[in-house]
């Protein structure tokens, strides 16, 4: 009976875990980046530092998790044909709400071919407080210095 038991409770909690996590997937547009730094590292030619800072504006947005707008802060390294990026982006909700994310991606030196990222949400405040997520995020960067993402994954809001 014990073992019936403990089987049926763990099922409700897997199921209530299951039922607790949101599918997300928001549309961005990222305006040319406002600072801009970068450093030739001098070892080889075409190897580079940079660090940017800029803001985004959602253009769609799950209306259970509406996201409004962003600020990125991140570091890259190019090196002959690729890009490898790092950072943070800070999100305002709807609600005023803030939810912070880390980030990593990836993507060709070349500016027409896209680029992609993995996130994950490590806090937020008020209603967002203790929420947790992943997903990843795929863009393309564009001719005038800025680009356009969609992001998808899942989340699960805190207590």
């Amino acid at each position: 009976m014990r073992k019936l038991m403990s089987i049926a409770a763990c099922a409700l909690m897997f199921a209530a875990a299951a039922m607790a996590q949101n599918k997300v997937a928001t549309k961005w547009h990222c305006a040319k980046p406002t600072g801009e730094q970068k450093f030739d590292v001098g070892d080889m030619a075409d190897h580079s530092y940079v660090i940017a800072q800029g803001n985004c504006s959602a253009t769609s947005s799950d209306s259970g998790f509406a996201e409004k707008s962003g600020m990125y802060t991140e570091f890259q390294e190019t090196w002959k044909a690729s890009l490898k990026n790092h950072g943070r982006y800070n999100v305002t909700m709807e609600n005023g709400d803030m939810v912070y994310y880390t980030y990593e991606g990836s993507a060709p030196a070349d500016m027409k071919k896209p680029a992609s990222n993995k996130w994950n949400i490590v806090s937020g405040t008020g209603k967002s407080k203790g929420i947790k997520g992943s997903g990843t995020c795929s863009g393309m960067r564009n001719d005038d210095g800025s680009s356009d993402w969609t992001c998808t994954g899942t989340l699960m809001m805190g207590k």
